[in-house]
């Protein structure tokens, strides 16, 4: 059984940060990409932020410089690390994992992030 549980959601207002937190389980950690998707309601789930087995980092345009995903193999989680965050982020997040071709087309619960004055 693969298990992702995403943490650290919250409420928070604009300029403010939250870190995320996605423990794995299930799985080989260290030898798969990672990553960190939103959804708010009625749009499309987008991916966010990626990070390799290797390391390398990748961000959609809209976050380039406001967050940072990091991942740790000995204690099999990934983090997102959330600054100066904008009302345009509001979502629910969630993280996944790449397998053979493409995302693993199965979701957790996420956490809800709500930037709001």
């Amino acid at each position: 059984q693969v298990q992702l549980v995403e943490s650290g959601g919250g409420l928070v207002q604009p300029g403010g940060s939250l870190r995320l937190s996605c423990a794995a389980s299930g799985i080989i950690f260290s030898i798969n990409d990672m990553g960190w998707f939103r959804q708010a309601p009625g749009k499309e789930r987008e991916l966010v932020a990626s990070i390799s087995s290797g390391g390398s980092t990748n961000y959609v345009d809209s976050v380039k410089g406001r967050f940072t995903i990091s991942r740790d193999n000995a204690k099999n989680t990934v983090n997102l690390q959330m600054n100066t965050l904008k009302p345009e982020d509001t979502a629910v997040y969630y993280c996944n994992l790449y397998k053979n071709t493409d995302w693993r087309n199965c979701w957790g619960q996420g956490t809800q992030v709500t930037v709001s004055s």
